[in-house]
């Protein structure tokens, strides 16, 4: 709304004292909308025919697992992370592990793993459990089963033979 007011704004002032900025001015935003339109109409495909059936199939299936596009997004984007990857793949593959574990593992400071640690459990990817002094990591089940596949492919160095 803001915008559409100040657009006025300057048209009105240009429009009244300066004819020549003023078609410039008006050129420029309609060629600007112009542009926006065509591009919004250039959303066209070259294939001969829609297959109707199978765009309202696939839609209906997105939107069935719209949550489970979310829960595995957000797994994949903290996974993302190298340090954050090797944490998962070290808890995948030891079970569970303790914050001084991972830090000599990866020769990174407690401080730094730990950092790593709590946005994962912030986002559910992994879990503690305290026995005495001790905190232990382990991943949840779901994305200890939904991590899995990427691991068994990384352990198996299928990711190499394909580079």
């Amino acid at each position: 709304m803001e915008l559409k007011i100040c657009f006025l704004k300057r048209f009105i002032e240009l429009s009244l004292y300066n004819s020549e900025e003023f078609e410039l001015y008006l050129s420029n935003c309609l060629n600007k909308q112009i542009d926006y339109l065509c591009a919004m109409d250039n959303n066209s495909c070259i294939r001969q025919q829609a297959d109707i059936k199978q765009i309202n199939r696939c839609k209906d299936r997105v939107s069935e697992l719209n949550g489970s596009f979310d829960y595995l997004s957000n797994g994949l984007e903290l996974a993302g992370n190298n340090v954050r990857l090797k944490i998962l793949f070290l808890l995948y593959e030891e079970k569970r592990l303790c914050v001084c574990d991972i830090s000599d593992i990866l020769g990174m400071t407690i401080s730094a793993v730990s950092q790593h640690l709590r946005k994962l459990k912030d986002r559910k990817l992994i879990e503690t459990e305290r026995e005495a002094q001790t905190i232990f990591h382990s991943l949840t089940k779901e994305y200890e089963k939904m991590l899995k596949p990427f691991f068994k492919i990384l352990d198996e160095n299928k990711i190499l033979e394909t580079i």
